[in-house]
């Protein structure tokens, strides 16, 4: 919205008012509410699993581990204290040496999709590129959940 329109709507008695200035795309991908055509179409964001087992850099794989396993899962998103991702722990990175640190076992820098990404759109690139899951974050890199093949 135009700084213009925000004052406008001030003025009208309209209490917390923000000029988005980032675009209706970064909004998508922030997954942020959709209005018009979008609604009606399944996104990436909607259905990612937002309780995917995290863990920060400094943890020790064996204390990931118990709790991955703890939750039924398989995988382990590394993230910073903003909840940006940092990585990624595979079944193979947490069957490794229970002692070593999160950061030195983990998958620098996995890739990630957003949350505007439609979910017909993400079954396809799951099937190509033979993946079970793919880590679904903001435009800012900030962790909105895991999405599963099977989801799909």
């Amino acid at each position: 919205m135009s700084p213009r329109a925000a004052w406008r709507l001030e003025s009208l008695g309209f209490g917390r008012v923000f000029d988005y200035v980032a675009g209706k795309q970064d909004w998508f991908a922030s997954g942020l509410p959709r209005e018009g055509t979008q609604v009606g179409i399944p996104h990436a964001g909607d259905i990612a699993d937002r309780s995917v087992p995290t863990c920060k850099p400094t943890d020790r794989v064996g204390q990931v581990r118990d709790r991955v396993r703890t939750m039924n899962g398989d995988v382990c998103v590394v993230v910073n204290d903003q909840h940006v991702v940092l990585g990624l722990l595979r079944a193979r990175a947490l069957n490794a040496d229970a002692g070593a640190l999160a950061e030195t076992a983990m998958e620098p820098g996995p890739s990630t999709f957003r949350p505007s990404v439609p979910v017909e759109e993400m079954a396809t690139y799951f099937r190509e590129h033979e993946l079970d899951s793919a880590v679904i974050t903001t435009s800012g890199g900030v962790l909105v959940g895991l999405l599963r093949r099977s989801d799909t």
